[in-house]
């Protein structure tokens, strides 16, 4: 029983050490640092609209006034059922936010050890329980898309009780768990892949002996009810939309990428990850699990150790499926079958993190069995990853961007709104150099908008402001005529930046926009974070600059004449 002690005792420590990488967004709340790219800039700032406008429950397609004039739908936003969102809906942004972490946090470690308990350490946990606990817990602190919660980062909690109702097992904390991480993930950026995966291993176990387990096939289908039931607005634009207009996703171009441009996304995907799924395997776990799998086949082993070699093989599948989802072969297909555009099915590498790092307790259990050396090798590798994951906690990778309170500048953005002097939804802005949902935070109407979905008449209306700048550029062309999910005004000489801080000594020298269309979508006011040289030249009045200690942004407001 002394085992069971010392393991209770690093579980403990391992807890503590979640909740020390969490603490700092209760101690510092709108002075902590997050992640600016598909998190501040979007997500944390759409919970706030919701919120403040009293929208999180309202009817299907209501259209959320303030932005894009009211073509942008409620239902574009999650479900008010998302964790993420009821938690913002009950606490102050920040501390919303910390909960969510320590939430998602806590979770992966705690699944990713029940999984690699049972079903990967076995009866070696009793000796190397620290692989157990050092890998689960390495697991927990990778730098994951924050707002997808346990979308990939509850996987392994899921897959135990997968495979415990697959075993035959019959467990309420079984049907707890399926039940309840609906609630803290996504079905279409997470779990949906994680689902089908399942649906995949079920037709395996079928025709391999010769007989359906109903009870897995249930579960499978039960999850997939509780995820469509939560997402009932997805599922209502999909099968019951208000019309049949066209959407932005309609004229997604994703497939362009040659051969050889394939191949090195593939490399890419396998050694770095995509930036949602990041694991920081390749300094150490990944030339270890491949000098595993080399011994593995140099001793023909692999028949002793089939689920390492088959996790390898998924590893590379999951990459190269990834990949080749951008190859330009697809195109024509993606063209004829709509779903196949406005789907985006290479997120089955969301997987791989939880695959890693089995690989990962997989090769050091191996480590583990060759004595003394072997055993202190373990734990000065379980360390090593652990320090290597130190540097992504969000307050040190991110301590050079805006924290919280500097990037949504709400003192700057009230002296602006006074200035302006006029009801805010009498006036609309459009934003250059500083992403649109400060001023949607703000509660300011913008034309522009980071949307997931929204009208294809709308996108083409408003190429018509930037067009004269999207001729100069083509990258910025491309980007948004085979995108568009920013729909933000482009300008050349800025390129794909949308963000510069007040140290910017950047200028805007040859600005061009087609003012008249900006006025005829009500658009009366730019918001630019850089000056703007030749301003009257494009018909653009200078009314005052702001700025503020508090503020990551130096703002000169322009007016359309």
């Amino acid at each position: 029983m002394n085992y069971l002690k010392r393991e209770r005792t690093f579980f403990y420590i391992a807890i503590v050490i979640v909740l020390l990488w969490v603490l700092p967004y209760f101690v510092l709340n709108e002075d902590a640092h997050m992640r600016v790219h598909d998190n501040l800039d979007s997500n944390l700032g759409w919970y706030e609209v919701m919120k403040d406008n009293g929208i999180a429950f309202s009817p299907l397609h209501t259209p959320v006034e303030q932005i894009m004039n009211g073509e942008f739908s409620r239902d574009t936003y999650y479900s008010e059922y998302y964790a993420m969102v009821f938690l913002f809906q009950l606490f102050p942004p920040v501390i919303a936010y910390g909960l969510s972490q320590a939430i998602t946090h806590f979770v992966a470690f705690l699944g990713m050890y029940l999984l690699l308990k049972k079903y990967v350490m076995k009866e070696e946990h009793k000796n190397a329980y620290l692989i157990t606990i050092g890998v689960a817990l390495a697991f927990s602190l990778t730098p994951y898309w924050p707002s997808g919660m346990l979308s990939i980062l509850g996987m392994p909690l899921a897959l135990w009780s997968m495979l415990n109702i697959k075993n035959g097992e019959r467990n309420w904390k079984d049907a707890v768990v399926l039940t309840i991480i609906p609630f803290f993930s996504t079905f279409v950026i997470g779990f949906f892949y994680f689902l089908a995966a399942m649906g995949m291993f079920w037709l395996y176990d079928c025709i391999k002996n010769r007989k359906g387990n109903w009870a897995f096939l249930i579960a499978i289908i039960y999850m997939i009810f509780i995820y469509l039931a939560i997402d009932y607005r997805l599922v209502f634009s999909m099968f019951a939309p208000l019309s049949d207009e066209l959407t932005n996703r309609d004229v997604f171009y994703q497939s362009k990428l040659n051969f050889v441009q394939t191949l090195k996304l593939v490399v890419k995907n396998y050694v770095i990850s995509h930036n949602q799924d990041r694991t920081i395997h390749q300094f150490i776990i990944l030339p270890l699990t491949l000098y595993g799998l080399i011994i593995v086949l140099l001793k023909k082993t692999w028949k002793e150790n089939k689920l390492y070699v088959g996790l390898h093989l998924l590893n590379i599948v999951l990459s190269t499926w990834y990949a080749f989802w951008f190859f330009e072969g697809w195109q024509p297909l993606k063209e004829k079958f709509g779903i196949l555009t406005s789907f985006n099915f290479a997120r089955f590498h969301y997987l791989r993190p939880m695959i890693i790092y089995t690989l990962f307790a997989l090769t050091l259990k191996m480590i583990w069995k060759n004595g003394y050396f072997g055993r202190r090798l373990v734990y000065v590798l379980i360390i090593s990853q652990l320090l290597i994951l130190v540097p992504t906690n969000e307050q040190i990778m991110y301590k050079n961007q805006p924290s919280y309170k500097e990037y949504f500048a709400e003192e700057q953005f009230a002296d602006i709104k006074e200035f302006i002097g006029k009801p805010l939804d009498q006036y609309r802005v459009v934003n250059i150099g500083i992403h649109p949902n400060v001023a949607q935070y703000n509660g300011m109407y913008t034309l522009d908008s980071y949307s997931n979905i929204y009208p294809l008449t709308y996108k083409l209306q408003f190429r018509k402001i930037i067009e004269p700048e999207l001729n100069k550029n083509k990258a910025l062309r491309n980007y948004y005529d085979d995108w568009g999910g920013r729909c933000y005004i482009f300008v050349d000489e800025l390129g794909k930046n949308y963000q510069y801080s007040k140290q910017s000594d950047k200028e805007i020298n040859h600005l061009q926009l087609n003012i008249e269309a900006l006025k005829e979508m009500g658009g009366q006011y730019i918001l630019s974070a850089l000056p703007i040289n030749n301003a009257e030249e494009t018909n653009l009045e200078f009314m005052k600059e702001f700025e503020s200690k508090e503020s990551n942004w130096h703002i000169y407001l322009y007016k359309a004449m």
